[in-house]
């Protein structure tokens, strides 16, 4: 797919990984949609941003854990553009929590925003693609579904489901809509890590550095243009988990 022209929506586009996804579509020459949850005034600076550079952007809030601003969001899109070809689904949250304290609400908050949250962005986007001629869909995972992390049990298990939603969807959206993943490893320091261990586990990679979220989002741009591929994860993590 030419990403030329295109109409594409990015899920938690304000910040990090989500903005540079945004910014390498609108470079691209696709016309961007962001949501946010929380984070508006990022959202505001990564839309100047694309605007000062050329580019067409608009930023939508949306909590993708309420279905109903789901719906609003994309009624608002269909007001915007007569079209949407690409869906990144970025959104998510991380929380870190002993398995045996994990409460039911901490489920449901990871749960609902991780694997529920993008199955109905992915489902709205889709029956809308159908009516224009097809689309990508690129849901963005974690190295965490394919090498669980303990300590993260409710984004391992919820990331997992987002690498069996993937390729589910690839199947059953098939020849229209193609369906990937990408699975960041080492990719920007978590909030809560000490620089000391982020360069611990930096030190520990086969290419001696970590990630960058522009490295994601020329991850996104080849899944956008590859049409023969549909269904596929492709692990970002500097080749860590050839160690694991």
């Amino acid at each position: 797919m030419k990403i030329e022209n295109k109409v594409a929506l990015v899920t938690g586009g304000a910040r990090r990984i989500g903005k540079a996804i945004a910014v390498a579509l609108a470079r691209s020459g696709a016309r961007v949609m962001i949501t946010y949850n929380t984070s508006a005034a990022e959202a505001e600076n990564t839309i100047a941003e694309i605007k000062q550079s050329g580019g067409q952007a608009t930023a939508v809030q949306c909590d993708q854990r309420d279905l109903s601003a789901s719906d609003r969001l994309f009624e608002r899109l269909r007001q915007e553009v007569d079209r949407l070809d690409i869906l990144v689904n970025n959104a998510a949250i991380m929380e870190r929590k002993p398995a045996l304290e994990i409460t039911p609400d901490d489920w449901a908050r990871v749960m609902e925003t991780n694997l529920r949250g993008p199955f109905f962005m992915a489902q709205r986007a889709a029956q809308w693609m159908l009516t224009t001629g097809g689309g990508s869909i690129v849901n963005i995972a974690d190295l965490s579904a394919l090498h669980p992390w303990p300590s993260y049990l409710t984004h391992t298990i919820s990331k997992s489901g987002v690498v069996a939603l993937t390729q589910t969807l690839a199947l059953a959206l098939a020849p229209t809509i193609r369906v990937n993943a990408i699975a960041p490893g080492m990719v920007l320091k978590p909030d809560e890590w000490s620089d000391e261990r982020w360069a611990r586990m930096i030190a520990a990679l086969p290419l001696q550095r970590g990630g960058t979220a522009e490295d994601v989002a020329e991850a996104v741009l080849y899944c956008v243009r590859s049409d023969f591929m549909t269904g596929q994860v492709i692990v970002l993590d500097g080749g860590r988990s050839l160690k694991a």
